[in-house]
């Protein structure tokens, strides 16, 4: 049987991590504009039996985003960066999934630097914190720019994770490492998180366990592995497509139409396009084949780029076993300084917009931004499999 290849496993202390007891309810079907389906309020504690995951897309840090971060620092009389505010926005969404998984697509520096652009990045370690605080359970790590400062650069942002306490799947330091399987607990579901890339931009990968790279064969293999290791759920984030289109390439729909064969994947989900890309059920098996940017600071003429998807799935457990009750999805909007603060931001569009708060130079922007990401979302017809977007 094949292995993983630079999946990392879990410490027990990083394993158990409690997310705040928060479900979303599951949507009644309606072929109606998706206006239906909302967030209530914190209550008790989460019943094992469900659980709501959310992932968001690519965590892309250009030397503008630092630059914000930098200045957020300094509003606060505080040296060095402050990611935190930039996410402010983000915070009851991610925060109130049971377990919420971002995208480092970067390496990270020093602490202190020196600190690299597009296009090979070396991006301010401080983002890590930013993520924590915004509510982030554990970070995938396979990408095109895993390697952008060798495995150096991948032993350093591992260690930089550590330092956080914040897991990460996908790229390792050392072989045992890589054969480990990434379980993380939320709310007493054992869940799975298998991170995976088309390849490192033509770059060496001096040790070939240090980065998962797409092979169906292994991620099924990995599949099984987890489920025999304990995972209830597993989740499968596939770092491909072409970028700055909405349409799933060819290559994407074939990996994906090979991996929801297999009984052990419960949720398929993508990066790398810079865009959102559309969701569907293939093989019974839910699919968001590319959450766009989370952050990001792309060139001004490419308006999707500054859009993104949030996307939530609720589980439940019956006696047939799990199964997604809930898909809904959070479009986003980057704000450049100016726009909505003095520095970037990442907004929920559709909270934003029904915040009296928002400038209303920004609101035809936000209202462009939902119907964007919820026309891309809907494009392979989502919305009949149940797909809503959550209301505020």
């Amino acid at each position: 049987m094949l292995t993983a290849r630079g999946i990392t496993v879990l410490a027990p202390a990083l394993a158990t991590l409690a997310a705040s007891a928060l479900v979303l309810s599951a949507c009644t079907g309606s072929d109606d504009p998706p206006e239906s389906e909302s967030t209530p309020d914190a209550g008790g504690t989460a019943a094992a039996e469900s659980i709501t995951i959310a992932m968001s897309g690519d965590v892309l840090v250009h030397n503008t985003v630092w630059a914000s971060a930098q200045s957020d620092a300094a509003a606060e009389g505080k040296p060095g960066f402050d990611f935190a505010p930039m996410f402010a926005s983000m915070r009851p969404v991610i925060g109130g999934a049971d377990l919420a998984i971002c995208h480092l697509e970067t390496p990270v520096a020093p602490a202190s630097g020196p600190f690299e652009n597009y296009p090979v990045f070396s991006v301010p370690p401080q983002v890590l914190s930013g993520l924590k605080q915004t509510g982030y359970d554990l970070c995938t790590t396979a990408s095109n720019h895993s390697v952008d400062k060798g495995f150096e650069g991948i032993a350093r942002t591992i260690d930089a994770f550590r330092r956080n306490d914040l897991p990460w799947s996908g790229t390792a330091k050392n072989a045992a490492e890589s054969r480990r399987t990434p379980l993380i607990d939320a709310n007493g579901v054992q869940v799975a998180v298998l991170s995976y890339t088309f390849g490192t931009n033509g770059m060496p990968v001096e040790k070939p366990w240090s980065v998962n790279l797409i092979d169906t064969d292994e991620i099924v293999a990995d599949a099984a592995k987890a489920k025999d290791d304990g995972a209830d759920l597993v989740m499968v984030a596939l770092h491909d497509g072409k970028e700055y289109d909405e349409a799933p390439t060819e290559h994407q729909r074939e990996v994906v139409d090979e991996i929801t064969q297999s009984p052990d994947i419960d949720l398929v989900y993508g990066h790398h396009a810079h865009t959102s890309q559309p969701f569907d059920v293939v093989n019974g098996t839910w699919v968001a084949y590319g959450l766009g940017n989370f952050i990001a600071q792309q060139e001004l003429t490419l308006p999707e780029t500054y859009r993104g998807t949030t996307a939530e799935f609720t589980f439940a457990e019956s006696d047939d076993g799990w199964s997604v009750t809930a898909a809904r999805f959070v479009p986003t909007q980057i704000t450049m300084p100016g726009e909505y603060a003095d520095t970037m931001r990442v907004l929920d569009a559709r909270a934003a917009l029904a915040d009296a708060e928002t400038p209303e130079s920004l609101k035809p922007k936000l209202r462009e931004t939902i119907a964007a990401v919820s026309e891309v979302s809907f494009a392979l017809g989502a919305r009949r499999d149940g797909l809503r977007m959550v209301s505020h």
